[in-house]
């Protein structure tokens, strides 16, 4: 089996230091990547993941931190990245955040919020990215996005609208980028279990998830890393431009009822 070989890569990790960003960091290290874990707030957190790396991988990993909806912030960010690593091969652009508001209820300063750090951030990480793998000779750049670019889901109008708007930025960049050959590929999770939404999944019914999700069960960070990996490698060289959803075909069972006849016995 050909394994998945990162060695001698630079990534960054937007939002890295908890849930699927922190996996993805454990991931793209376990395959021989440098990486560059950036927090927004707790810098103790992003710290104690960058010496595990360290530890457990024997790869360099330094902890940054960066509001990513800020372009200074993520102009000094890439420079701290230039500074350690000398460049960038592999941008993750997975920090996000959401709320939920009624729609009427919702006010502007919540959806600038919303928007800039789901969408806006993205397209200031992938500009400064873009400007250093033009440079180098090429690239890759994942968003990480969620079944909800396609999804509605009450309450989210901010959250749903910023990444439909991711989904197209990713399609838009592979085409920009290609020439640079920098590969652009959005990654939409479904319902994934962390430490911050574990409490909310129990409280609204697991058993409602393991219903509603063919595959029948609650995703787990492991299940989207691995692909983030692979895509990332020269393994996934002829794969951009495309989006990849990692949900069990939950986004797929809209239609709840089975109207399907008893199984005819053979």
């Amino acid at each position: 089996m050909t394994k998945i070989n990162l060695k001698g890569k630079r990534a960054l990790v937007t939002g890295g230091s908890q849930g699927i960003g922190s996996e993805i960091c454990r991931e793209l290290a376990a395959c021989g990547a440098d990486i560059i874990i950036n927090y927004y707030s707790n810098r103790e957190k992003a710290e104690v993941l960058a010496n595990q790396i360290i530890s457990k991988y024997n790869v360099r990993a330094v902890a940054v931190g960066a509001n990513v909806a800020k372009s200074q912030e993520v102009k000094a960010m890439f420079s701290a990245m230039d500074e350690a690593f000398g460049g960038i091969d592999i941008l993750v652009n997975n920090a996000g955040s959401e709320s939920i508001v009624h729609v009427l209820d919702m006010d502007e300063d919540e959806w600038d919020r919303v928007m800039c750090i789901n969408l806006k951030g993205p397209f200031l990480c992938s500009q400064e990215a873009g400007k250093r793998m033009e440079k180098t000779g090429g690239g890759v750049i994942i968003n990480i996005s969620s079944i909800h670019d396609v999804v509605p889901r009450k309450g989210l109008v901010h959250y749903c609208s910023a990444k439909a708007g991711l989904k197209m930025f990713s399609k838009c960049l592979s085409l920009e980028l290609a020439e640079s050959n920098v590969r652009v590929v959005s990654v939409a999770p479904g319902a994934i279990e962390t430490e911050m939404n574990r409490e909310e999944i129990n409280k609204f019914g697991r058993h409602k998830f393991e219903e509603w999700i063919p595959q029948g069960r609650v995703g787990v960070v492991s299940d989207v890393a691995p692909t983030v990996a692979f895509l990332a490698s020269d393994l996934g060289s002829y794969i951009t431009g495309t989006d990849i959803y990692i949900d069990g075909s939950y986004m797929n069972h809209t239609i709840q009822y089975d109207p399907r006849p008893p199984r005819k016995e053979y």
